[in-house]
């Protein structure tokens, strides 16, 4: 059945990846132009400082159908997905990783549920070729963010998925900074399911995504999506009034003994040690209590400054819509 009306956009967002773009592009042309269906590619260059911004400029040239957007900084991950989102005009639209990691051969799984019904098709990993830590790394944190999260988010998927144009324009309407999209996605509910999907190796090159940015990114979906580490702050603070009140009632029944019975064994009394050891105990709760706020205040604060999502640098063919 042919669907030329209807147009299927990807978005890609790229950083230090110039080794990966010519065959991603290849594939996707080889893939996208066996599907009833028109498309577009969108890539959205988060300013990076390799080789990027020329290479796309003559994958563009070469069809009209790929398209680039070029940040005059580097935005992140997340903000350049959702800027992709704001470009793309497809009736669905799909977000893939630029390493290869993501098959472009599997966009074909993807639209078949969607035309089926779903409004969201995301690619759940069966399996990761990737180091042991960072695939330990990633089921800690699907698993804290599942026990966190007051919104159900499925386990072990990323970013890879087909969203239909309807949730497009709710993602697009959502005005927050600090942006974590798969948590967005599972948010807006509709009629959502997940295919397995093997995850390749990186196809060239070393990944950019360290650890430093893991954390930062589950951070993000972390505080945006539940209260629970304030909650968990409080009952902290719960706990430790409790052993206060026990330490004072065991404090005055020592004084007590130490006055009746002067060489009895129960009015032998904690030394400095103790001391020290209850005023770090104390402190580090606090700070671990004040640093959690301080999470929260820091996202809030970045939400009212109401600066701009991303600003572009520079397109390419987003004149010439399919």
């Amino acid at each position: 059945m042919e669907h030329k009306s209807k147009i299927l956009s990807v978005v890609i967002p790229t950083y230090k990846s110039a080794d990966n773009i010519g065959s991603l592009a290849k594939r996707l042309e080889n893939t996208l132009s066996g599907m009833p269906y028109d498309y577009e590619v969108i890539f959205i260059n988060d300013n990076s400082p390799d080789k990027t911004d020329d290479l796309l400029k003559d994958i563009c040239l070469r069809n009209s159908r790929i398209k680039a957007v070029s940040f005059s900084r580097n935005f992140g991950q997340q903000i350049a997905t959702s800027a992709g989102l704001r470009f793309a005009s497809g009736d669905a639209v799909i977000i893939m990783d630029d390493d290869l990691q993501d098959p472009p051969e599997f966009l074909p799984s993807l639209v078949k549920k969607w035309e089926e019904g779903y409004d969201v098709v995301y690619a759940i990993r069966k399996n990761r070729k990737e180091g042991i830590l960072k695939r330990l790394g990633y089921r800690l944190f699907y698993k804290l963010i599942a026990n966190l999260s007051y919104v159900p988010i499925p386990q072990n998927s990323g970013d890879f998925g087909l969203i239909d144009r309807k949730i497009v324009e709710i993602l697009n309407s959502m005005p927050e900074r600090t942006r974590f999209v798969r948590g967005l996605r599972a948010w807006v509910g509709f009629k959502q399911t997940g295919i397995e999907c093997d995850r390749a190796a990186r196809f060239k090159g070393r990944p950019s995504y360290n650890l430093f940015k893991m954390l930062t990114l589950s951070m993000n979906g972390i505080f945006a999506f539940s209260d629970m580490p304030l909650q968990i702050s409080s009952a902290l603070g719960f706990f430790v009034s409790i052993i206060a009140f026990i330490g004072m009632a065991v404090t005055l029944f020592q004084r007590i003994v130490t006055f009746f019975f002067p060489d009895s064994l129960l009015a032998v009394w904690p030394g400095f040690s103790t001391i020290v050891l209850a005023i770090l105990f104390l402190g580090g709760v606090q700070l671990i209590s004040i640093g959690i706020l301080g999470e929260y205040i820091a996202r809030i604060y970045n939400e009212v400054k109401q600066r701009p999502l991303f600003l572009v640098k520079e397109t390419i063919n987003l004149d010439k819509r399919n």
